[in-house]
């Protein structure tokens, strides 16, 4: 059975960039946050290492389920991240190649969403060397940050 790529054509292969970002976007669908549904993931060698999505910490209610403090309180996307009780999806991916004894040097990372300021500096740390992102989010701090760090980052655009 063939897939179709973003091309159109039915014989065509997706890409690795088309593949991975299809799967983040899959992974977006677990989210649990009310405003955005972020999928991350961490690939090396054409090998998927770890998926994240954004949600509530193992155990705790879901926003789902409770609502979100960030809607109630009208605090702009992009700011006062510490007022939201979902864990990135970017960090969560980051997090489980971590429980699970995942190396992540040298790894690629594919989002849904341009990393905010504060997964920028945990994929940093993770050695984490290129990312590929879909939707562009309101934080002009992470770029300058990749850039300074020599992690490459690009949005990605789909075949016309």
């Amino acid at each position: 059975m063939s897939e179709e790529s973003s091309s159109g054509n039915q014989n065509e292969r997706l890409t690795a960039d088309e593949y991975f970002v299809e799967i983040a976007t899959t992974v977006a669908k677990r989210a649990t946050c009310l405003r955005n549904k972020v999928g991350a993931v961490i690939v090396r060698d054409n090998r998927i290492l770890t998926t994240g999505y954004n949600g509530a910490p193992r155990g705790l209610a879901h926003c789902l389920d409770i609502g979100c403090i960030r809607q109630q309180q009208n605090i702009p996307s992009g700011t006062m991240h510490e007022k939201c009780r979902a864990v990135h999806a970017e960090q969560n991916a980051i997090i489980q190649a971590a429980v699970h004894g995942v190396q992540t040097s040298g790894a690629t990372l594919y989002c849904t969403h341009q990393p905010c300021i504060l997964c920028t500096k945990m994929i940093i740390n993770a050695g984490i060397k290129h990312v590929v992102y879909v939707n562009a989010y309101p934080d002009p701090n992470s770029m300058g940050f990749f850039e300074e760090a020599g992690v490459t980052i690009e949005q990605y655009k789909p075949k016309s």
